[in-house]
């Protein structure tokens, strides 16, 4: 029997320190983290999603230009649908409807719109055409007064004795707000005379959509299997198109209503180019908040510089009384419940609709918006919740409860 020394003992523990410190620096791996296989995959997955959400926003952005004119196509065909109803109202009450097919009911309701259309160019075409030679010829004169302006602004500057610094960042600012506005004028009138030859595409993809929309929609609805997913779809495709069309019809309805209202203002009030700025402010009615913006900025620019300054005050008050008269009075009647959208969420979606796409997101935003809030409330009601968050939070307080 061997008896093991002190120097033996002390021997055995350094050696058992010594494995135990090599153990602590080692790495061990909990067998339930993912492997590197599965760290590489999600990698490569999410840099796979990462490219192609790049390339649609970048094939989004290309296409933005005919997305534009498909949506205003869409938008026209909302316009025309209800005086295709009337052309073959007297035939479907007679029973007799298959005498006038849709396709040529919409001829019909074409020959009609753009007859008025050609009669008013006829009557108003002159006189608006002799107005905006006019306004265009006087854009340096318009640009000289605001130049002139800008330096009768710095002799008075001079007179408060204000520090230089001060006078020529005003000086500045006065220059580059009136070049601002003769240039923007300018660019706005070039490129809606770039627009024009592509407005030939508007009627004719009108056309077709009002042929076979409902074509269009058992398409769609195909594509949901039959029951409750197929019902919940028609729901949601009914409520969509109405919220369309009462927006189509309440923008129509109200450029008209603006364009009239603004060319006998400005007439009575005496502003030079009425009928054109009355005509601008019925066009640009059609797009949100920045169309009567501009409208405001040029007519008052325009009364400022080339007639009476007071001019530019009455035209100031007569906009925003118009303004607030018409969205807050004459438009909720207008639009008769179709669209459920509060000022605030409309401002929003306007701005952020410009920042995305220019004037065409200007443009889409409120019924984009509109077709957004349509779709959840019918996601909710299909879920049967109150809420996108309502159900978490309550079984979350069930469970508190049952803990309790």
């Amino acid at each position: 029997m061997q008896i093991q020394t002190p120097h033996n003992d002390e021997k055995d523990q350094m050696e058992e320190s010594q494995v135990s410190h090599d153990n602590l620096r080692r790495v061990y791996l909990d067998p339930s983290s993912p492997s590197i296989r599965s760290i590489a995959r999600v990698v490569i997955v999410t840099m796979l999603i990462v490219f192609i959400a790049n390339r649609i926003e970048n094939i989004i952005g290309a296409l933005t230009f005919l997305l534009f004119f498909v949506v205003l196509s869409i938008f026209f065909a909302y316009l025309i649908d209800p005086l295709v109803r009337l052309v073959r109202k007297p035939f479907e009450l007679r029973g007799i409807e298959r005498f006038l097919p849709r396709g040529v009911a919409i001829a019909v309701a074409y020959l009609i719109v753009f007859t008025v259309l050609g009669m008013a160019v006829w009557i108003f075409a002159p006189r608006v055409a002799e107005q905006a030679k006019e306004f265009g010829a006087n854009l340096p004169t318009l640009g000289a007064s605001i130049q002139r302006t800008a330096s009768e602004l710095s002799r008075r500057f001079e007179r408060l004795r204000l520090p230089e610094d001060v006078q020529e960042r005003l000086n500045q600012q006065a220059l580059s707000i009136g070049e601002m506005i003769t240039t923007s004028v300018g660019n706005s009138v070039l490129s809606a005379a770039t627009y024009l030859p592509w407005l030939i595409i508007i009627p004719i993809l009108s056309f077709f959509f009002l042929k076979d929309a409902n074509s269009f929609r058992i398409g769609v609805l195909r594509i949901f299997p039959a029951g409750r997913w197929r019902a919940r779809t028609e729901s949601v495709l009914q409520d969509v198109n109405a919220t369309l069309a009462a927006y189509s019809r309440a923008q129509l309805v109200s450029c008209v209503l603006i364009g009239t209202v603004c060319t006998i203002g400005f007439y009575l009030i005496g502003l030079k180019y009425a009928l054109l700025l009355g005509i601008l402010a019925g066009i640009f009615e059609f797009v949100p908040l920045i169309g009567p913006l501009v409208i405001a900025i040029v007519a008052i620019t325009t009364a400022g510089f080339s007639d009476d300054p007071w001019k530019a005050l009455y035209v100031g008050i007569f906009l925003l009384v118009l303004r607030i008269t018409h969205d807050y009075v004459t438009y909720p009647r207008i639009v008769r419940g179709g669209l459920h959208l509060h000022p605030l969420a409309v401002v929003l979606s306007v701005l952020a609709g410009e920042q995305v796409a220019g004037i065409a997101g200007v443009f889409l935003a409120i019924p984009l918006v509109a077709i957004g809030t349509v779709i959840y409330r019918h996601v909710l009601e299909h879920q049967g919740s109150r809420g996108l968050f309502a159900g978490i939070i309550e079984s979350e307080e069930k469970s508190i409860e049952e803990e309790a």
